[in-house]
């Protein structure tokens, strides 16, 4: 994988882009906040703008892309309040100069205030008719989120960095080794669980609210997995989750078991996060982003972090 893939993503390639499909951009562009990819507003001619998304070259197939356009398409088509790309020429997912890209309306919002139990409670409602969609048929091309995925690689990642210290490498893999363990034993003792299409990332940020009500961006990270994927990163407690549960359940069966497997996912998030910082690093925006990830005492705090999760799993 290219480590500048975005070095020749000029403002001037982004504009063209959009022109390639047929618009009209005013000169208007606005970056925005995004890592793994690169997403620009773009002002057009007499309308309002849209958003110019550029995929990260290698991270997904073809097929994986276009798979989760379809999955978006098919949720919009269920009237679900989710942000699907527009259609050009019959594809959604666009070509140029080497950059495979996306656009899509602009959705305005603000943050959920995740205090608010009416608020928890639509936003299980609207997760629960998005799992009725995601249940109908599986992912062919986007994978699993599983350990090789969440855990098993991010590992390698930071095992291979020039960010952790050399003097932290022992440390560092015993610590993610006995947590890949304690996440297998909780793993097992839940047994297996439905697996369905999933929004992936299902965390504030990715949830904005109108007058109108909450609606759902960025299905970057969409694959299979549990249901309670997508719940547990906007219940902050068990008041909360009860109350997205309660919601939930108006529309969908809930397994229960599944609670069980928050910590596990948690801890799964944790280590992909810096098995995702160190795989990135030599993309420039990275180190600006991120500057702690340079720093021992990060690394230290980490490993401690990783046992403590661990703890909580045993």
């Amino acid at each position: 994988m290219n480590d500048t893939p975005y070095a020749s993503l000029s403002p001037d390639l982004v504009l063209d882009a959009v022109s390639a499909c047929g618009l009209w951009p005013d000169g208007r562009l606005l970056a925005l906040n995004s890592y793994e990819n690169r997403v620009w507003q773009v002002g057009l001619e007499d309308t309002t703008p849209v958003i110019a998304k550029f995929y990260r070259p290698a991270r997904w197939s073809d097929a994986a892309i276009i798979e989760e356009h379809t999955f978006a398409q098919e949720l919009a088509m269920a009237e679900l309040p989710v942000v699907a790309p527009l259609v050009f020429g019959g594809h959604t997912m666009l070509l140029h100069d080497g950059f495979r890209y996306a656009l899509t309306p602009r959705r305005g919002g603000r943050a959920p205030e995740l205090e608010a139990l009416d608020q928890l409670q639509w936003l299980g409602r609207l997760i629960a008719r998005m799992h009725v969609v995601g249940a109908r048929q599986p992912f062919v091309h986007r994978g699993k989120l599983d350990r090789d995925t969440m855990v098993r690689q991010p590992m390698l990642a930071v095992l291979a960095s020039s960010l952790l210290p050399a003097s932290l490498q022992t440390n560092y893999r015993a610590a993610a080794m006995r947590l890949d363990a304690s996440i297998a034993s909780r793993l097992e003792a839940v047994g297996p669980v439905r697996q369905l299409r999933l929004h992936g990332d299902c965390h504030p940020g990715n949830v904005l609210w109108t007058d109108e009500g909450p609606h759902f961006v960025d299905l970057d990270d969409a694959r299979a997995g549990p249901a309670v994927q997508d719940l547990w990163m906007l219940a902050s407690d068990e008041r909360a989750m009860n109350a997205v549960l309660e919601g939930y359940r108006q529309f969908r069966d809930f397994d229960d078991s599944e609670l069980m497997l928050v910590p596990a996912l948690r801890a799964m998030r944790q280590l992909h996060y810096a098995g995702w910082i160190a795989a990135r690093w030599h993309d420039p925006a990275f180190p600006a982003a991120f500057p702690f990830a340079a720093e021992s005492r990060w690394w230290e705090q980490h490993i401690a972090d990783l046992h403590e999760l661990a703890d909580e799993l045993e």
